[in-house]
């Protein structure tokens, strides 16, 4: 099974940027996105052969996710089911015979941590939300989770400590997931491979220079982590400020 998770940035920009050409060469079994900044209503394309899942953001032009399947899922539900973070779009979990796939889209602390309150409380009550899915069934979530979670993950942690997306608190928080039995399936599979980013800033030619960050993941349940084949991240592919991921795996 082949999956795919990409934060586009909004998605109508995306497709001006070859996102149909990654979409349709890649031939994912499910292809998340996240960031869509939009809703279904405004969009004038299509994807054949895909059901099509959206959670749009109350905001428009904010936030967003959305699910493309093969496979009609046993069941689809949007959000964590707290009206708190209801509001914005962030998670869609499509349900399978043999896993849930939960698609997010972490909130930011934003700049100085304004946002790091909320944050850390989506956190808790997220972790709590994938624990409760994966003691029925296993869990692949996948998505811009919004931290690196280790010094490898980032080209210059030293000038980003305590920036968002790597305090101390959103890093301990991801810790705190992954200890609760769950597997980053790219650091699995590369331990100490080093300079392979996800998400690289408009600014500074970040990405020309390979300034990145590794915010985007796929995280498995430990109980199906040796039947992931393959972990990889398209840094060729553009479009949008981040690139896609991917998981193929053995269910």
């Amino acid at each position: 099974m082949k999956l795919i998770s990409w934060n586009v940035n909004g998605l109508r920009a995306c497709m001006n940027k070859g996102f149909h050409v990654f979409f349709s060469q890649v031939q994912a079994d499910i292809f998340s996105i996240q960031e869509t900044k939009m809703s279904r209503e405004q969009a004038d394309f299509h994807f054949d052969g895909y059901e099509e899942y959206w959670n749009s953001a109350e905001k428009k032009g904010y936030s967003g996710t959305a699910v493309f399947s093969k496979a009609v899922p046993l069941n689809v539900s949007y959000g964590i089911g707290l009206e708190e973070h209801s509001h914005e779009g962030r998670v869609i979990t499509a349900e399978f015979e043999q896993f849930y796939l939960v698609n997010c889209y972490t909130p930011n602390s934003q700049r100085g941590l304004e946002r790091i309150g909320y944050r850390m409380a989506w956190e808790d009550d997220f972790r709590a939300y994938l624990m409760a899915l994966d003691s029925k069934k296993p869990v692949i979530l996948c998505g811009d989770l919004n931290v690196a979670h280790q010094e490898i993950d980032l080209k210059n942690p030293k000038n980003n400590h305590q920036n968002a997306g790597f305090s101390d608190e959103e890093r301990q928080k991801m810790t705190q997931l992954l200890s609760s039995g769950f597997t980053d399936s790219f650091r699995y599979l590369h331990p100490d491979t080093t300079g392979v980013y996800t998400w690289w800033s408009y600014m500074f030619n970040a990405r020309v220079n390979n300034a990145g960050w590794r915010i985007d993941y796929f995280i498995v349940s430990d109980r199906i982590r040796d039947r992931i084949k393959s972990a990889e991240i398209y840094t060729d592919v553009f479009g949008s400020d981040h690139c896609p991921i991917g998981l193929q795996i053995d269910l």
